[in-house]
């Protein structure tokens, strides 16, 4: 029994790494790496801070990786592809945008500060 299922699952990987693997596969695992990338920037970001942060290039990843798949998904007519990615790409731009939004008030606050600190010097 063990014999067959081994030769079974030797079939299939043959059929799915090599018989099967054509341009757009390899594009498919290419957007899966990218995708996938975005947690050991999110890893290194945190060991470098000692807490754990999402840095700017995950979100980055997040996107570039996303619209990868969700366009192998549109060439392979995956359905569970297509609506996961095409939301989750939403949620990380939605993400950056607050990001932006922060940033610009963050320095906003900072630029007004020094003009008051001046005014009064």
């Amino acid at each position: 029994m063990l014999m067959r299922l081994s030769h079974d699952l030797g079939l299939y990987f043959y059929d799915l790494v090599v018989a099967r693997f054509d341009l757009w596969a390899a594009f498919g695992v290419l957007a899966q790496f990218v995708f996938g990338a975005r947690f050991i920037v999110q890893w290194i970001a945190s060991e470098k801070a000692e807490k754990s942060v999402i840095p700017v290039g995950f979100w980055i990843l997040s996107i570039s990786g996303g619209l990868m798949t969700l366009v192998y998904g549109f060439v392979r007519s995956d359905i569970v592809i297509i609506l996961g990615q095409a939301f989750s790409i939403f949620i990380y731009v939605r993400n950056l945008m607050l990001i932006s939004k922060d940033r610009k008030k963050t320095q906003g606050s900072a630029i007004a500060g020094a003009e008051a600190e001046a005014s009064t010097g």
